[in-house]
């Protein structure tokens, strides 16, 4: 390995316009699962991930096309928790209404199979991946794979006696996605970007870590909001700062499983990880302002503040807003690109190999 540690060296079969096409496609599959993430949120927040009561990942393309083939899926539905429970008396239209927004959510993940494998097969045999890389990407097609059985595991979850998914598998569901997501950015700014840049600063190592502590810190506390959102606990408490005139909620970690079950300790756990998550994204800002970075880095610092802060804000107006659908789907969206931002600002303080 060189001291631009690759994945490829680029002297050898590969050129850079070759690995340029690949970044570029893993960044157009990443733009989907971005996508993708959204899709999932306004799924979840318009109650319609329920409304498919079966799983059919290979004829599951085509919707229903006909009046009887309506009738059989609403059939269905109807012997499901969700609509004996929230739904009874639901018309046929009013079921297409929520039916539409699962389908094109299940519709988009199958697209996305095929945008990555597709390719996939095509630069292998044209010799454009191999080794590593190539690994490396299977491995990513396989994590797809298995995030479309978590799905179902997930949705499944709320099929039986209760109409809810349960939280601990909505957000294992929502953490596999930024886990592939972080996969494709990584692996498409490895290909774009080999180059480390060496700073001779002995504070760099320093604010490595502090980056690595903020990557850490966004993760947990997506995943915490994972389950502020698979426990309906974003709709109450909402005021801000304090919650229902406290700074701790009344009842908070009354029980050893409340920070996934209680709703109050969920929204304060999410709420005190978001603000620390802040403070150090701003900390992380201030110490990179006394390093030599290359424009690069240096920006890649600046829009992660910035991000930050604009985060901050949308989730205190979605709290504030209780939660409306719009407001929950930016607010989501938002999560991915603060994880995206910090990623960025992670690669691009990586050590130089030697």
């Amino acid at each position: 390995m060189t001291a631009t540690g690759t994945l490829y060296d680029k002297t050898k079969d590969h050129t850079a316009r070759d690995l340029g096409a690949v970044a570029l496609w893993l960044l157009v599959c990443a733009a989907m699962v971005f996508i993708m993430v959204v899709i999932g949120g306004i799924t979840r927040l318009t109650g319609s991930g329920l409304s498919m009561v079966e799983w059919r990942p290979v004829y599951g393309f085509l919707p229903p096309l006909t009046a009887e083939a309506w009738q059989r899926v609403f059939e269905l539905y109807r012997t499901s928790p969700q609509y004996l429970e929230v739904n009874a008396g639901m018309s046929l239209e009013a079921f297409r209404g929520i039916f539409w927004w699962e389908y094109f959510h299940r519709l988009w993940g199958r697209i996305i199979g095929l945008v990555f494998f597709l390719p996939f097969i095509w630069f292998l045999l044209r010799g454009r991946i191999g080794g590593a890389l190539a690994l490396k990407l299977l491995s990513i097609f396989l994590l797809g794979g298995a995030q479309g059985v978590l799905g179902w595991y997930m949705v499944k979850s709320g099929l039986v006696d209760i109409p809810e998914v349960s939280q601990y598998r909505l957000a294992a569901h929502f953490f596999m996605a930024f886990l592939i997501y972080g996969l494709l950015i990584w692996t498409a700014l490895s290909l774009l970007y080999p180059a480390r840049h060496a700073i001779g600063d002995s504070r760099h190592g320093a604010v490595r870590r502090l980056s690595l502590t903020a990557l850490g810190l966004v993760a947990i506390t997506v995943i915490s909001g994972a389950f502020v959102a698979g426990t309906d606990a974003g709709f109450i408490f909402n005021t801000f700062p304090l919650m229902d005139g406290r700074i701790v909620p009344p009842g908070y970690f009354e029980d050893r499983w409340a920070a996934f079950e209680d709703l109050a300790t969920i929204q304060f756990n999410h709420r005190v990880l978001a603000i620390l998550t802040f403070a150090v994204i701003v900390w992380l800002w201030w110490q990179s302002r006394w390093l030599a970075l290359v424009p690069r880095a240096r920006r890649a610092a600046n829009i992660l503040l910035a991000v930050a802060v604009l985060q901050v804000m949308i989730g205190i107006t979605t709290l504030l807003m209780v939660v409306p659908v719009y407001m929950g789907a930016t607010h989501q969206a938002g999560a991915l690109v603060l994880f995206t931002a910090t990623l960025w600002l992670v690669f691009e303080l990586r050590p130089v190999r030697t």
